[in-house]
């Protein structure tokens, strides 16, 4: 105690000496410790460096969530391939160009970037996988220029090549889709370009259907005409059980679904005079899904085996779920995957663009003779 004591005094006159000059620290007695002379033992220091801290959990996606689904935060989209896994595509952004890889647990990747004028409905409206991708590593795309709507082949690593040109482009109407019927017959589905009357002129490239035999940049045969009189162009697919190809597609008196079976005779399969919007479908065993693009909707077409004639109304399988979607593409384990258009035809502030399952609990594709209750 008599140490303490005569330090805080000391201390005390000091500061009365100095105050005038800087003014004084005050000592709190209290708080200090007792001397000691035992010096304070530490753990040697370590040979290893400390473990880095545990990195954060990444979230997928990075900037948008997408629960359920591939991939949010997509622009606008056109064309969809699904991958042998069931659980990752390739997707088109038709305003943008780009074609992205996309996969229900990991980032996407851009595949490749095609140079396209997306003015009012043109872009890169569809791509196609060559019949034999795992060796030559041509996909085909369907894609606006400045000047025109053409077919264009893409290699990996190269630039694209003309196909088919002189399609024309219109301020609308410029939709079109592609699908390969055999591995060496490519069909192109061409909007009318805004004008009706093209559609219907033998020595026009718009509003028809196209065959394309052996597509390639050398010498390649001359196109043929399936299909003439279409409107803005919808999508296509085939029925993998008897070959028919359906076309969708939206005239100025109604929207369409019409089928071209394997030895070329036409008929109108269903007609929608509300004009709903048809966009992608998918076909397997006499049943067509489609997409309605205005009215939020996927709807399965049921068609009797053999005849091919529609057994009811269309049954709807998918009301408002993901919003606006154009493409429809099967996946090898039988579920079936669409694309959302809500940047482009509605509802851009509240839907993200996606890449969605239309059975997310699985099940499977509705058919002709299953019991609709």
């Amino acid at each position: 105690m008599q140490l303490r004591w005569s330090k805080s005094r000391n201390a005390a006159v000091l500061c009365s000496a100095m105050v005038v000059v800087a003014g004084c620290a005050q000592f709190n007695d209290a708080a200090s410790q007792p001397f000691t002379t035992e010096p304070e033992r530490h753990a040697p220091p370590s040979s290893s460096p400390p473990p880095p801290p545990p990195l954060p959990d990444k979230p997928f996606p990075k900037a948008c969530p997408a629960p359920g689904v591939m991939q949010g935060c997509l622009e606008s989209t056109s064309g969809l391939l699904m991958q042998p896994d069931s659980k990752s595509a390739l997707v088109a952004e038709r305003t943008t160009g780009a074609v992205k890889e996309v996969a229900v647990s990991a980032e996407p990747k851009v595949k490749t970037v095609i140079p396209v004028d997306p003015a009012g409905d043109g872009g890169l409206m569809d791509i196609v996988l060559s019949p034999t991708y795992s060796q030559d590593r041509l996909m085909y795309a369907y894609i606006s220029t400045p000047s025109d709507n053409r077919v264009i082949r893409v290699a990996d690593g190269d630039i694209p090549k003309d196909i088919l040109t002189g399609i024309p482009k219109g301020a609308i109407g410029n939709r079109g889709a592609l699908q390969f019927t055999s591995p060496t017959t490519l069909v192109v589905l061409t909007g009318d370009a805004g004008n009706p009357a093209m559609a219907n002129d033998p020595a026009s490239l718009a509003g028809k259907v196209i065959r394309l035999e052996q597509p390639t940049t050398l010498h390649p045969a001359p196109p043929t005409t399936a299909l003439t009189g279409i409107g803005s162009g919808g999508g296509l697919c085939t029925d993998p059980v008897d070959g028919s190809l359906y076309v969708l597609d939206r005239s100025p008196t109604a929207d369409r679904l019409q089928r071209i079976t394997k030895d070329s005779k036409v008929s109108t399969v269903w007609t929608w005079p509300d004009r709903p919007g048809v966009g992608g479908c998918s076909a397997l065993d006499g049943t067509v899904l489609v997409n309605l693009v205005n009215t939020k909707q996927t709807v399965a077409v049921h068609l009797a085996q053999g005849t091919g004639a529609v057994t009811g109304q269309p049954d709807v399988v998918r009301q408002d779920t993901h919003g606006h979607a154009w493409a429809l593409r099967m996946s090898p384990d039988g579920n079936v995957w669409g694309a959302t258009v809500n940047k482009t035809d509605g509802d851009a502030m509240r839907l993200d663009d996606v890449v969605f399952p239309l059975f997310p609990q699985g099940g499977g594709f509705p058919r002709a003779n299953e019991d609709k209750t």
